[in-house]
C-alpha cells in the first residue's frame, strides 16, 4: 500500500465535530466486504456505543458525498442503506471483532493516522479560530453590504420630492412605475380623473399586491378596462370618491402626493413630495364618507 499514511488521513472526515471513518473505507483498508464488516460489528453492538459508532442520516451523507468524488463513483456509491460512522474509538475496536493479522496491522496505522490528525487540529486550532472570526466578520460585512444596498434601491425608489416639466412624460412614467414595483401589500389612489390607460400603469404591480382606486368620474369605459383587468392581473377596485381635489398615492405606509393626474403625467409641469402622513388618516376620511 502506498503512503498508506496519506491514504488513510484522507478517509478520516470530521462529523458532529468528530472524526471518523466510514464503513465502505473501512472495509476496503480491511479487504472485506461493508456487509461482512457490519454484520460483525452486528453480532458485537454491545462493544459498539454510540460514542464509537452511528449511522449518518441523509443529509449529512448527501453533504459528505457531494465533497468526495469516490463516494459518487466508487465503493459506497449505490447503497441501500446510509452508512455507518466509526470514531476512533470503534475503529479501535474493530480490530477485535475482525480477529485477523491484516486488521491489527491496519487498525495500527488507523490509529496513528487518528493521532496524527488530532495533533495537526490542536496544533492549528489558533489558525482555525482565526479564519472562524474572519468568516464571521465577512458574514457580518455581507448583512451590513445588503442592508446598504436595500437602503440605496429603496431610496431610488422612493425619492422625497422632485419636480417634472414639459415633456418628461417618460421619466414622469418611469417614476410612478418604480412605485408601483416597489409596493408589498397595496396601493391606493385618489385621482379624480381616472382612465383605462392609467390602470395599465398598475399592470406592473407584484401579483400579491392590492390596488384601490378612488375617483369621481366612473363611466362603462372605465369599468370594463377594471374587468380586463383583474382577468389578468387581479386584485383592482374601484370605487367612486370626489371629496379629494388633490391626486394622491399610497404605497403600503408611504404617503404621495402628486400635482397631476396620473393619465396626464409629463403633459405639464407637475411636483410630487412623500408626506410625513399617516396614511390610516386619510382612509379613516374616506370610509366615513
Amino acid at each position: 500500500m502506498a503512503n498508506p499514511g496519506i491514504l488513510i488521513k484522507n478517509k478520516i472526515h470530521t462529523i458532529r465535530g468528530v472524526q471518523v471513518m466510514l464503513d465502505s473505507d473501512l472495509a476496503e483498508l480491511y479487504g472485506v466486504e461493508v456487509k461482512a464488516l457490519n454484520q460483525a460489528v452486528k453480532r458485537n453492538m454491545e462493544r459498539f456505543p454510540k460514542d464509537f459508532m452511528f449511522q449518518l442520516l441523509d443529509c449529512e451523507f448527501v453533504s459528505l458525498r457531494s465533497q468526495i468524488v469516490t463516494l459518487k463513483k466508487g465503493r459506497g456509491g449505490h447503497r441501500k442503506y446510509l452508512p455507518y460512522a466509526f470514531t476512533e474509538q470503534g475503529v479501535a475496536m474493530l480490530s477485535g471483532i475482525l480477529k485477523s493479522k491484516k486488521a491489527v496491522a491496519v487498525n495500527v496505522l488507523i490509529m496513528r493516522a487518528f493521532i496524527e490528525m488530532r495533533r495537526f487540529l490542536v496544533n492549528n486550532a489558533a489558525v482555525f479560530e482565526k479564519f472562524h472570526q474572519i468568516d464571521q466578520k465577512l458574514l457580518k460585512h455581507d448583512e451590513h453590504f445588503n442592508k446598504l444596498f436595500d437602503a440605496m434601491e429603496k431610496a431610488s425608489l422612493s425619492p422625497k420630492q422632485g419636480i417634472f416639466f414639459n415633456g418628461q412624460v417618460f421619466d414622469a412614467f418611469v417614476f410612478i412605475s418604480k412605485l408601483i414595483k416597489a409596493a408589498q401589500t397595496s396601493i391606493v389612489l385618489i385621482d379624480n380623473y381616472v382612465d383605462e390607460d392609467t390602470l395599465q400603469l398598475f399592470s406592473d404591480k407584484n401579483s400579491n399586491v392590492s390596488v384601490q382606486v378612488y375617483t369621481g368620474h366612473i363611466n362603462q369605459k372605465l369599468l370594463l378596462a377594471k374587468e380586463k383587468f383583474n382577468r389578468q392581473y387581479g386584485l383592482l377596485e374601484i370605487t367612486r370618491f370626489e371629496d379629494s381635489h388633490d391626486r394622491f398615492m399610497i404605497i403600503d405606509d408611504e404617503v404621495y402626493h402628486i400635482g397631476a393626474s396620473l393619465k396626464d403625467l409629463g403633459n405639464k409641469w407637475f411636483a410630487f413630495s412623500k408626506l410625513d402622513f399617516d396614511p390610516e388618516v386619510i382612509m379613516s376620511r374616506i370610509r366615513a364618507g
